[in-house]
Protein backbone atom coordinates (compact mmCIF):
# COMPACT_ATOMS: atom_id res chain seq x y z
CA UNK A 1 0.00 0.00 0.00
CA UNK A 2 1.26 3.47 -0.61
CA UNK A 3 2.10 6.18 2.00
CA UNK A 4 -0.26 8.00 1.13
CA UNK A 5 -3.72 5.84 0.34
CA UNK A 6 -2.22 4.25 4.05
CA UNK A 7 -2.43 7.92 5.72
CA UNK A 8 -5.89 8.15 4.27
CA UNK A 9 -7.13 5.35 5.75
CA UNK A 10 -5.76 7.22 8.97
CA UNK A 11 -8.23 10.05 8.06
CA UNK A 12 -5.53 12.59 7.39
CA UNK A 13 -6.50 13.66 3.77
CA UNK A 14 -9.69 14.96 3.05
CA UNK A 15 -11.54 13.05 -0.21
CA UNK A 16 -14.73 13.57 -2.05
CA UNK A 17 -17.85 11.28 -0.25
CA UNK A 18 -18.07 8.60 -3.07
CA UNK A 19 -18.44 5.08 -2.76
CA UNK A 20 -14.92 3.60 -3.47
CA UNK A 21 -12.30 0.79 -1.91
CA UNK A 22 -11.21 3.32 0.62
CA UNK A 23 -14.67 3.58 2.27
CA UNK A 24 -14.40 0.45 4.58
CA UNK A 25 -11.63 1.91 6.47
CA UNK A 26 -14.56 4.94 7.32
CA UNK A 27 -12.82 8.02 6.67
CA UNK A 28 -12.84 10.57 9.09
CA UNK A 29 -11.49 13.57 7.00
CA UNK A 30 -13.75 14.31 3.82
CA UNK A 31 -14.17 16.75 1.76
CA UNK A 32 -17.05 17.87 1.26
CA UNK A 33 -19.46 20.42 -0.90
CA UNK A 34 -20.68 23.15 1.06
CA UNK A 35 -20.94 26.61 -0.63
CA UNK A 36 -17.89 25.51 -3.06
CA UNK A 37 -15.81 24.48 -0.11
CA UNK A 38 -14.37 22.26 1.39
CA UNK A 39 -13.95 21.54 5.04
CA UNK A 40 -12.69 18.65 7.79
CA UNK A 41 -15.44 17.26 10.26
CA UNK A 42 -15.81 16.20 13.34
CA UNK A 43 -15.84 12.31 12.78
CA UNK A 44 -18.79 9.67 14.52
CA UNK A 45 -16.99 7.50 17.54
CA UNK A 46 -17.32 4.03 16.95
CA UNK A 47 -18.75 3.25 20.25
CA UNK A 48 -20.92 5.32 23.18
CA UNK A 49 -18.78 7.33 25.96
CA UNK A 50 -19.63 4.81 27.90
CA UNK A 51 -18.05 2.37 26.38
CA UNK A 52 -14.26 2.83 28.15
CA UNK A 53 -15.18 2.35 31.22
CA UNK A 54 -14.15 2.14 33.90
CA UNK A 55 -10.63 2.90 32.56
CA UNK A 56 -11.89 6.16 30.82
CA UNK A 57 -14.47 7.64 31.95
CA UNK A 58 -17.79 8.83 29.94
CA UNK A 59 -17.48 12.96 31.18
CA UNK A 60 -13.93 12.67 29.81
CA UNK A 61 -14.81 11.21 26.52
CA UNK A 62 -17.78 13.22 26.26
CA UNK A 63 -15.97 16.38 26.46
CA UNK A 64 -12.85 15.29 24.66
CA UNK A 65 -14.80 14.65 21.83
CA UNK A 66 -17.33 17.06 21.90
CA UNK A 67 -15.69 20.00 22.99
CA UNK A 68 -11.84 19.38 22.19
CA UNK A 69 -11.48 17.45 19.24
CA UNK A 70 -14.63 19.63 17.84
CA UNK A 71 -13.15 22.93 18.40
CA UNK A 72 -10.04 22.15 16.64
CA UNK A 73 -11.48 21.16 13.84
CA UNK A 74 -13.80 24.50 13.94
CA UNK A 75 -10.40 26.15 14.66
CA UNK A 76 -8.48 24.10 11.19
CA UNK A 77 -11.39 25.11 9.05
CA UNK A 78 -11.42 28.93 10.28
CA UNK A 79 -7.53 28.84 9.34
CA UNK A 80 -7.62 27.35 6.54
CA UNK A 81 -10.67 28.74 4.53
CA UNK A 82 -10.11 31.58 2.30
CA UNK A 83 -6.52 30.63 1.95
CA UNK A 84 -4.32 28.72 -0.34
CA UNK A 85 -4.35 25.86 2.21
CA UNK A 86 -7.64 25.40 1.31
CA UNK A 87 -8.87 21.88 0.01
CA UNK A 88 -5.22 20.65 0.94
CA UNK A 89 -5.34 17.13 3.05
CA UNK A 90 -3.64 17.25 6.34
CA UNK A 91 -0.61 15.39 5.28
CA UNK A 92 -0.05 17.42 2.71
CA UNK A 93 -0.01 20.81 5.60
CA UNK A 94 2.14 18.41 7.99
CA UNK A 95 4.77 18.03 5.26
CA UNK A 96 5.96 22.15 5.32
CA UNK A 97 3.71 22.82 8.99
CA UNK A 98 7.07 24.89 9.89
CA UNK A 99 6.17 27.46 7.18
CA UNK A 100 2.53 27.62 8.06
CA UNK A 101 0.25 29.75 10.96
CA UNK A 102 0.28 28.31 14.40
CA UNK A 103 -3.15 28.09 13.83
CA UNK A 104 -2.73 25.42 11.33
CA UNK A 105 -0.40 23.09 13.14
CA UNK A 106 -2.22 23.28 16.04
CA UNK A 107 -5.38 22.28 15.05
CA UNK A 108 -4.22 20.17 12.03
CA UNK A 109 -2.43 17.74 14.43
CA UNK A 110 -5.07 17.95 17.11
CA UNK A 111 -7.64 16.83 14.40
CA UNK A 112 -5.77 14.21 12.79
CA UNK A 113 -4.48 13.41 16.57
CA UNK A 114 -7.47 12.05 17.50
CA UNK A 115 -9.05 10.91 14.70
CA UNK A 116 -6.59 8.32 15.17
CA UNK A 117 -6.42 8.01 19.02
CA UNK A 118 -10.53 7.11 18.78
CA UNK A 119 -9.73 4.13 16.88
CA UNK A 120 -6.71 2.60 18.54
CA UNK A 121 -9.18 2.40 21.19
CA UNK A 122 -12.18 0.13 21.95
CA UNK A 123 -14.47 -1.60 23.97
CA UNK A 124 -13.41 -5.13 25.52
CA UNK A 125 -9.77 -4.98 23.88
CA UNK A 126 -6.62 -4.67 25.59
CA UNK A 127 -4.00 -8.08 26.07
CA UNK A 128 -1.12 -8.54 23.80
CA UNK A 129 -0.99 -8.07 20.17
CA UNK A 130 -0.27 -11.15 18.27
CA UNK A 131 0.48 -12.03 14.34
CA UNK A 132 3.15 -9.82 12.74
CA UNK A 133 2.52 -6.67 14.99
CA UNK A 134 3.40 -8.85 17.95
CA UNK A 135 6.66 -10.57 16.60
CA UNK A 136 7.67 -6.94 15.41
CA UNK A 137 7.13 -5.57 18.75
CA UNK A 138 9.48 -8.33 20.35
CA UNK A 139 12.08 -7.85 17.57
CA UNK A 140 12.33 -3.97 17.88
CA UNK A 141 11.85 -3.67 21.73
CA UNK A 142 12.98 -7.79 23.19
CA UNK A 143 9.83 -7.97 24.63
CA UNK A 144 6.09 -6.84 24.49
CA UNK A 145 6.67 -6.31 29.01
CA UNK A 146 10.22 -3.99 27.68
CA UNK A 147 7.69 -1.84 25.21
CA UNK A 148 5.36 -1.20 27.64
CA UNK A 149 7.44 0.00 29.80
CA UNK A 150 9.21 2.44 27.01
CA UNK A 151 6.46 3.57 26.12
CA UNK A 152 4.79 4.51 29.37
CA UNK A 153 8.26 6.08 30.23
CA UNK A 154 7.52 8.19 26.75
CA UNK A 155 4.42 9.30 28.05
CA UNK A 156 4.86 9.65 31.84
CA UNK A 157 7.86 11.86 30.96
CA UNK A 158 6.55 14.00 28.28
CA UNK A 159 6.41 17.78 29.86
CA UNK A 160 3.42 19.42 29.91
CA UNK A 161 0.69 18.27 27.19
CA UNK A 162 1.28 16.13 24.34
CA UNK A 163 1.12 12.54 23.06
CA UNK A 164 3.59 9.28 23.28
CA UNK A 165 3.25 7.22 19.44
CA UNK A 166 4.52 4.04 18.34
CA UNK A 167 5.86 4.78 14.58
CA UNK A 168 6.79 2.77 11.79
CA UNK A 169 10.01 5.23 10.65
CA UNK A 170 12.29 3.75 8.04
CA UNK A 171 10.16 -0.03 8.00
CA UNK A 172 11.50 0.21 11.83
CA UNK A 173 9.01 0.31 14.92
CA UNK A 174 10.23 3.47 17.20
CA UNK A 175 8.41 4.88 20.61
CA UNK A 176 8.45 8.79 20.49
CA UNK A 177 6.87 11.75 21.78
CA UNK A 178 5.62 15.09 20.64
CA UNK A 179 4.70 18.14 22.47
CA UNK A 180 1.10 20.01 22.04
CA UNK A 181 -0.52 18.67 18.63
CA UNK A 182 2.32 17.93 17.14
CA UNK A 183 3.06 14.16 15.69
CA UNK A 184 5.43 12.23 13.48
CA UNK A 185 4.26 13.23 10.23
CA UNK A 186 5.69 16.78 10.86
CA UNK A 187 8.10 17.86 9.30
CA UNK A 188 9.47 19.56 12.60
CA UNK A 189 9.23 16.17 14.53
CA UNK A 190 12.45 14.96 16.13
CA UNK A 191 11.73 11.22 14.91
CA UNK A 192 9.55 11.09 11.51
CA UNK A 193 7.28 8.17 10.34
CA UNK A 194 4.04 6.94 10.90
CA UNK A 195 1.71 6.57 13.94
CA UNK A 196 0.20 3.06 14.30
CA UNK A 197 -0.77 3.97 18.01
CA UNK A 198 -0.93 7.27 20.07
CA UNK A 199 -1.53 8.08 23.48
CA UNK A 200 -3.18 11.44 24.94
CA UNK A 201 -1.52 12.71 27.51
CA UNK A 202 -2.83 16.51 27.57
CA UNK A 203 -4.74 16.81 30.82
CA UNK A 204 -8.33 17.00 29.37
CA UNK A 205 -7.53 13.29 28.53
CA UNK A 206 -7.58 12.19 32.21
CA UNK A 207 -7.99 14.67 34.79
CA UNK A 208 -11.34 14.02 35.53
CA UNK A 209 -11.08 11.01 37.00
CA UNK A 210 -7.26 10.71 37.25
CA UNK A 211 -6.68 14.27 38.28
CA UNK A 212 -2.40 14.34 38.43
CA UNK A 213 -2.23 10.86 38.55
CA UNK A 214 -0.81 10.28 34.72
CA UNK A 215 0.96 7.08 35.46
CA UNK A 216 -1.84 5.17 36.41
CA UNK A 217 -4.29 6.63 33.21
CA UNK A 218 -1.30 5.67 31.34
CA UNK A 219 -1.45 2.21 32.60
CA UNK A 220 -5.20 2.08 32.93
CA UNK A 221 -5.02 2.62 29.22
CA UNK A 222 -3.25 -0.50 28.15
CA UNK A 223 -7.20 -2.56 28.68
CA UNK A 224 -8.98 -0.58 26.17
CA UNK A 225 -6.20 -0.41 23.25
CA UNK A 226 -7.57 -1.30 20.01
CA UNK A 227 -4.93 -4.34 18.91
CA UNK A 228 -7.24 -5.45 15.95
CA UNK A 229 -7.00 -1.48 14.29
CA UNK A 230 -3.19 -1.03 15.66
CA UNK A 231 -2.27 -4.07 13.81
CA UNK A 232 -3.71 -3.11 10.47
CA UNK A 233 -1.90 0.23 10.75
CA UNK A 234 1.19 -1.37 11.09
CA UNK A 235 0.53 -3.65 8.14
CA UNK A 236 -0.30 -0.80 6.00
CA UNK A 237 3.19 0.89 7.08
CA UNK A 238 5.60 -1.53 6.51
CA UNK A 239 6.65 -2.21 2.63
Amino acid sequence: MKRRNFISMLGAVPVFYTINKYDKFNLTNKKVRSNNMSKFELPALPYAYDALEPYVDKMTMEIHHTKHHQAYVNNLNNAVTGTQMEGKGLEELFNEISKLPAAVRNNGGGVWNHNLFWKVMAPNAGGNPSGKLGDAINSAFGSFEDFKKQFNNAAATRFGSGWAWLVVSNNKLVVTSSPNQDNPLMDVADVKGIPVLGLDVWEHAYYLKYQNRRPEYIDNWWNVVNWEHVSKLFDGAIK
